[in-house]
């Protein structure tokens, strides 16, 4: 059977999720404006830097829990980097949909408000209620996803 869009692009974004190298989670996001998919991302380190994989991780190490001291990671999140992704290579994200496989947190929440995301389409939840009331305050428009179709 022939899937929806949101499928499609969700399903998209799961394969994208397993390029990251997060130790504690792996997240996958696309940034799609008419039907058409302008950037990915996934969480990860910075270009030419080591990977948790590869060196630990310094949050885990110092039991910090999900959702807290975002500053300690040396990763970016998914939706960071598929923002980057776009200002790189010159892509307007303006009025785009973002389809990520775990609710955005607040640090991601702000730049998709100031990318001028217009919709989240989310699966997975993320402990952080900021991101919720400052997207909704923004008048983003979020949708959680079905876990299972």
């Amino acid at each position: 059977m022939r899937p929806s869009w949101d499928e499609y692009f969700m399903e998209i974004a799961e394969v994208v999720k397993k390029r990251s190298t997060c130790i504690r989670r792996q997240v996958g996001a696309i940034i799609v404006k008419d039907k058409q998919i302008l950037t990915t991302g996934y969480n990860g380190a910075p270009k030419n830097l080591e990977h948790c994989q590869n060196i630990g991780c310094k949050r885990e190490q110092m039991h910090i829990p999900s959702g807290e001291r975002h500053e300690l990671c040396r990763a970016l999140h998914a939706e960071q980097n598929a923002i980057i992704q776009a200002a790189y290579n010159g892509v307007s994200i303006k009025d785009a949909t973002l389809y990520v496989t775990t609710r955005p947190c607040v640090l991601c929440a702000k730049m998709c408000i100031n990318a001028g995301i217009k919709k989240i389409i989310y699966k997975g939840d993320y402990p952080d209620d900021l991101s919720t009331q400052l997207l909704d305050e923004a008048g983003v428009e979020m949708i959680k996803y079905p876990e299972e179709l």
